[in-house]
């Protein structure tokens, strides 16, 4: 067995699939956005190039601020409600026994496994200023019942909302098998110990779950900035941009304006800002374990 796997064919034949799915599937369409970013290509026709052309129109574009700017308000969002009551479910999750933990967990998950479309539609009907629910709660309790949910001033916080509550089951999941794999001797030492559930939770769930919460924030951040479905479907960025995100604001450039070369401008960006924050955000945790280490 030694002998064959230091074979340099059957290695390369092992990495054969791999390495030409990543260079075919990821690696090529890359630099051909790159090279298409630079002219001023229509999707048909013949691609001229323009150089830095779209590059400066695209940083002088509201448009793509605005877009950006709700993009990164979102990954926000994620990270600081979505995320942090994510851990505390699943904690408490962890905690239920026999079929409540089971009934709990899928429970929460049900709304990854719904088709975005019928999600979109749902929450379409939930906003409705004439029979939506949330206006019948607040004619209700009392109060003007004829909110606008999906207009200007407040559909930006009621995408936002129907994304976080969407994304939810998924870093929930995360958190719950991260805190499935920590030792149980742990708990009961610290149990013995005298410790109460929130110090269990501060120096022993947190901590040991660093590098699960690493993941489930870098992966949230990309979510934030490719997020484009549900908000095509809910409000296709309007009104106006008010509800432009990222990839929605791609689409809209590449394949509505039919602006190519513009739309791969975007892309390019859109993978710079997530390599850079993948690579900030694992400075960030290996400066916080420096830290931890040291004290």
């Amino acid at each position: 067995m030694k002998k064959l796997y230091s074979n340099k064919y059957i290695i390369l034949s092992l990495i054969a699939p791999g390495l030409l799915t990543f260079v075919f599937a990821i690696l090529v369409p890359i630099c051909l956005s790159v090279y298409y970013g630079f002219t001023d290509f229509s999707g048909i026709g013949a691609a001229n190039f323009i150089g830095l052309e779209n590059y400066t129109t695209l940083f002088k574009d509201s448009g793509f601020w605005m877009s950006l700017r709700n993009s990164l308000f979102l990954a926000v969002g994620f990270i600081l409600i979505q995320h942090p009551i994510a851990i505390v479910v699943a904690a408490i999750l962890d905690k239920l026994q026999g079929k409540a933990e089971g009934f709990f967990r899928c429970v929460y998950f049900i709304p990854n496994v719904i088709s975005v479309a019928i999600i979109a539609y749902l929450w379409k009907f939930i906003y409705n200023p004439n029979f939506g629910l949330f206006n019948k709660i607040l004619q209700s309790l009392g109060f003007k019942g004829d909110v606008n949910w999906l207009g200007s001033g407040n559909a930006i916080w009621s995408v936002l909302l129907v994304l976080i509550w969407h994304g939810f089951g998924w870093g929930m999941l995360i958190y719950y098998t991260g805190i499935k794999n920590i030792d149980p001797v742990l708990y009961e030492a610290a149990a013995i110990d005298g410790a109460t559930s929130a110090q269990t939770f501060m120096k022993i769930t947190l901590p040991l779950m660093k590098t699960v919460i690493q993941m489930n924030v870098t992966m949230a951040i990309i979510a934030a900035l490719k997020q484009m479905e549900t908000v095509y479907l809910l409000t296709n960025g309007g009104p106006g941009n008010e509800t432009q995100f990222l990839a929605n604001f791609l689409y809209k450039e590449a394949f509505k304006s039919y602006k190519y070369g513009y739309g791969n401008s975007i892309s390019v960006i859109f993978v710079i800002i997530c390599l850079a924050a993948t690579v900030i955000l694992n400075k960030i945790f290996a400066e916080k374990d420096e830290r931890r280490k040291r004290a």
